[in-house]
């Protein structure tokens, strides 16, 4: 189910109201939420009001706050009684439309103001206390004060919080979204530092980094597979990496290269997709797909990725990979004899893979079938656990295969009466359709051998960065199914 949008602002003003000057008023601070704005003219629809440039801007809110010099004249659609304002929540004219609703009030010779989305249509207009980001406006604009005149003494520290607000709006308020009103408490208690440079702050990127420059590099493999032990039915497996970068490093736009490299003989990567911050890639990288045969000519890297991060930790690429076999091979044969079931599940870990897991379990469930009653079994290595009335047996193998490799599991599952109201129900496991589903993961190794070098991650920005890698390979949708069981027909939904 879709999560509904929070809600959000359109644009925020802080206008310095300036008697005597030819516009009695000069705008000191603005910001504008694009995404928002198209939010805004979908929903409000042949009702919607662009928000205008600064100058209109100023002029339409002078006037509707009498603000301007020598405007003396009674204006009935502002004036009259039946447009007494208690509320700070106003309508503007501008060329023949109205901007509405636009919260705003004056403080200590500032005006705060900003357009909340409204996610309806503004004919007729709806109740004030059904716009739930009037009060989000009006909670950021009291934040905006309260940092501002927080000991502030003078108009130079005035000028100094000021250029510092466009990056700390950007913690604050996101897109328009508003995450935190205490914009004091954002300056007092974030590493983030107000910007100097002359380079523009993207609006991706919510402030900048000021601390020891660190970057954390992690590869996470996910191994699904489909064991048949069949003839006329192959098995399937897949690999799937996420590469997951977090960069705190100083400045606004610092260049990174990190690049992943395979073993001699690994199997390349495949189907690569990258974050949007990545400039630019070798385009053997972009070419290289799952669907097509592998051959020896298929790039096998270094993959190099340079890209300009965002401060949040981010994916900065995916991939799949075609490795030759499994890490686990298995076997599983399960034989019906009236309330009883004889079971038989043999395990192989592939030489090639590093036996040190942080855990690995086999799971064997009898769905649809009564609860366990009683049950006899031999286990070559690791120990069994029974869950009586989930129909389930777990083999718990723990952090380590024996020297042969081999482990191996049989006995005899005898059930009671079923009850549909307690007994876990399966539309797959029906039948001899059973399967057994492994779980396991492997710290510091991938299946496909690819790591990040350390030392060809390449930051151009001022100081030397801490490099932290790790890897690990989890397993996914990991199933042995019942040699015994007619042809799979229904499980490639299972392997995406």
């Amino acid at each position: 189910m879709l999560q509904p949008l929070a809600m959000a602002l359109r644009a925020v003003w802080l206008i310095r109201h300036e008697p005597g000057t030819p516009l009695c008023g000069s705008v000191r601070f603005s910001r504008r939420y694009p995404t928002v704005e198209k939010r805004a003219k979908i929903f409000n629809g042949v009702s919607y009001v662009p928000v205008p440039e600064d100058g209109p801007f100023l002029k339409a809110l002078l006037f509707e706050l009498k603000l301007l010099d020598g405007d003396k004249d009674f204006v009935g659609s502002r004036d009259s009684c039946s447009h007494i304002n208690k509320t700070s929540i106003y309508g503007l004219p501008l060329g023949g439309e109205e901007l509405w609703p636009v919260v705003a009030f004056l403080r200590n010779g500032l005006i705060y103001a900003s357009v909340p989305l409204v996610e309806q249509t503004l004919s007729p207009r709806p109740p004030l206390i059904s716009i739930s980001g009037i009060s989000q406006g009006l909670q950021l604009l009291f934040g905006i004060q309260d940092f501002l005149y927080l000991s502030q003494k003078n108009d130079g520290e005035l000028n100094t919080k000021l250029s510092q607000l466009p990056d700390l709006l950007l913690q604050a308020c996101p897109f328009g979204t508003l995450l935190n009103a205490n914009i004091q408490n954002l300056l007092d208690n974030s590493n983030f530092a107000p910007v100097t440079q002359p380079q523009k702050q993207p609006a991706w990127k919510a402030g900048t980094y000021k601390g020891k420059p660190q970057v954390s590099i992690s590869i996470a493999e996910k191994v699904k597979s489909m064991q048949y032990d069949k003839q006329d039915v192959a098995d399937t497996w897949q690999v799937v990496g996420a590469v997951t970068c977090k960069c705190d490093l100083e400045g606004i736009m610092t260049n990174v290269t990190i690049s992943l490299s395979l073993p001699t003989n690994g199997s390349p990567l495949q189907d690569i997709l990258v974050h949007p911050c990545v400039t630019s890639l070798d385009s053997a990288m972009l070419t290289s797909s799952s669907i097509d045969a592998v051959d020896d000519s298929a790039f096998s890297g270094p993959y190099k990725f340079p890209f300009t991060p965002p401060s949040e930790s981010f994916n900065l690429c995916y991939y799949t990979s075609q490795v030759p076999v499994p890490p686990i091979l298995g076997f599983y044969q399960m034989k019906e004899e009236e309330v009883q079931l004889k079971i038989a599940v043999n395990l192989k870990l592939h030489e090639s893979v590093k036996n040190n897991f942080e855990f690995c379990e086999a799971h064997i469930p009898f769905y649809n079938r009564g609860p366990i009653t009683h049950l006899e079994y031999k286990v070559s290595f690791g120990q069994l656990e029974v869950f009586r009335e989930k129909g389930l047996l777990v083999w718990i193998i723990g952090q380590k295969f024996p020297k042969s490799m081999e482990i191996s599991l049989s006995g005899t599952v005898t059930f009671g009466a079923k009850s549909h109201d307690k007994q876990p129900f399966d539309q797959i496991c029906i039948g001899g359709t059973a399967y057994v589903k492994l779980h396991f993961r492997i710290l510091d190794y991938t299946l496909t051998g690819c790591y990040a070098d350390q030392h060809s991650v390449q930051v151009f920005g001022s100081g030397k960065p801490k490099i932290s890698t790790h890897q690990k390979l989890i397993s996914s949708d990991y199933y042995i199914w019942n040699s015994k069981a007619p042809a799979p027909v229904t499980y490639g939904s299972l392997f995406l």
